[in-house]
């Protein structure tokens, strides 16, 4: 684990680390056709640490036509679901046995702690990856209760060509949970990683071929979203594109399939989650840890970040008192060194864009109890200190937008009843808890919050068996479970009259 290796042990492994900088297409490294290439700027320090590959529309017609090449000749979605799970759980295994690797590229790559890197990313992408390869063999067809001169039966097949968009701020358990499924189901895939974080995608693509998964079937394409992104959006020989990401590049992803041939839409977008705490709650302790972990952990760069703190009145008061003690907890540090919660912001733009969020919060009127700057300057990084606002309103920007970064919005209630009517006036509808030690009040509360998850007593709960996704400009589908399955297969209905 991360904290048997010391920090500077971290460092000389960073100055070593063999990074994978081109397009991976057809089973092969390969220079974008134009050449051009764009730095992937560390936020730990401000360093350049690649010049990758960035890939134009050329580019992603080669990965298409390799991986419909590749789905056409069913080298891949004519194996067995027996021998597509061999080969993926192979997959899992590498990853596993690269985890300090892979961690490594993580947190260069995008500033999040090397202990959250090795004990979170890593191990979740191995989850996913061998649930859905011991899921490929285990999901069966129908026969539909028809007459007895019919037999009619239902099939999953897959789609066919699918893209993969995913987002910086988890580059590897995104990735993760959109080709596992995708694969299981016998699809050829196209990732296009965010241009702040592309290297983690280059290198499993690298291990998936290693462990047997054959050329064409897996093809990364780094690259800029209004172009790479967009083309693999518009491409008329993709038949689906799947996103994680802000609801703006969302809604451009449904622009694109209208545009183009249809291709099937599956959107996991922003977040303001609500985060409920009632005077009935006993363990205020508890409670007020979670609040701070729910928008501190991974710098608050999370779509389910507990952005809105959502207190009763009654409990206001005790409630911060606790709350602020933890912020100390969750200062900003060097993601290298393995005593540090909270890391660096993904680049200089989007931390520009989080401080300019906090200058919005105190013109709007909001009370700034704590943070609010930015820190470790002198590192040449991204770093801002966790931020608390109180006195907020419902109707403030800071509470209606989408920060994703570390700042909390404190938004104080009379009721439970206000306090769901508050948590549903959103745009969004991706995540809520409610913290409440009254069964009845945890029923009435969890069944009128208009989210896709929410959590009770508990926040961020998470298992591969339990769906992720969201209502409203939350998003389109389901990551996880067997319903992520969904997304990726077609139905097929066949009847056979009988004699």
């Amino acid at each position: 684990m991360s904290d048997t290796i010391p920090q500077d042990l971290w460092r000389q492994r960073a100055e070593r680390l063999d990074i994978r900088s081109q397009a991976f297409i057809d089973g092969r490294f390969s220079d974008a056709l134009d050449g051009r290439r764009f730095d992937c700027v560390s936020p730990v320090d401000g360093r350049v640490i690649a010049r990758v590959a960035e890939c134009a529309e050329a580019d992603v017609d080669r990965a298409v036509a390799a991986a419909r090449a590749a789905f056409e000749d069913r080298r891949w979605c004519g194996q067995s679901p027996a021998q597509r799970k061999t080969v993926l759980l192979a997959f899992a295994q590498l990853v596993e046995q690269h985890a300090e690797e892979l961690a490594l590229l993580e947190t260069l790559d995008m500033g999040k702690p090397i202990s959250d890197s090795l004990s979170v990313d890593v191990p979740a992408t191995v989850r996913a990856l061998r649930w859905y390869a011991e899921a490929a063999d285990k999901v069966y067809g129908e026969v539909a209760p028809t007459a007895d001169t019919v037999l009619a039966t239902i099939t999953r097949e897959p789609l066919g060509v699918v893209a993969v968009v995913v987002p910086w701020n988890f580059p590897m358990i995104m990735t993760a949970w959109k080709i596992a499924p995708a694969l299981a189901a016998g699809n050829s895939v196209v990732v296009k990683p965010a241009e702040q974080s592309p290297l983690t995608a280059l290198r499993l693509a690298e291990l998936a071929q290693e462990a047997g998964l054959p050329a064409g079937v897996l093809n990364v394409v780094p690259g800029f979203g209004p172009v790479a992104g967009r083309a693999l959006g518009l491409h008329h020989d993709v038949n689906g594109a799947f996103f994680t990401g802000s609801t703006e590049v969302g809604k451009l992803f449904l622009q694109y399939s209208g545009q183009s041939n249809m291709k099937r839409i599956g959107l996991e977008c922003g977040g303001k989650s609500a985060q409920i705490i009632l005077e009935s709650c006993a363990d205020l302790d508890r409670a007020a840890a979670a609040a701070a972990a729910a928008i501190f952990f991974n710098q608050g760069e999370m779509c389910t970040a507990g952005s809105r703190l959502v207190v009763q009145r009654s409990v206001h008061d005790a409630v911060m008192e606790r709350l602020l003690a933890h912020v100390a907890s969750f200062q900003p540090g060097d993601p290298l060194d393995p005593a540090t919660s909270m890391g660096a912001l993904v680049d200089e733009q989007h931390t520009r864009r989080v401080l300019e969020y906090v200058d919005v919060g105190r013109a709007e009127g909001a009370r700034l109890l704590t943070g609010g700057s930015r820190v470790r300057a002198e590192s040449g990084g991204c770093y801002v200190e966790p931020t608390v606002f109180d006195g907020v309103t419902n109707d403030m920007r800071i509470a209606r937008e989408e920060i994703f970064g570390p700042v909390l919005s404190v938004i104080t209630v009379e009721s439970a009843d206000e306090a769901v009517a508050t948590a549903n006036d959103s745009d969004y509808g991706l995540a809520a808890a409610v913290w409440s030690d009254d069964v009845n009040i945890v029923h009435g509360v969890a069944r009128r919050l208009k989210a896709g998850m929410v959590y009770v007593n508990c926040y961020d709960a998470d298992d591969m068996t339990v769906p992720f996704g969201g209502f409203k400009q939350s998003g389109i589908g389901r990551d996880k479970s067997l319903h992520a399955l969904d997304k990726y297969t077609e139905l097929k209905s066949t009847w056979l009259r009988l004699r």
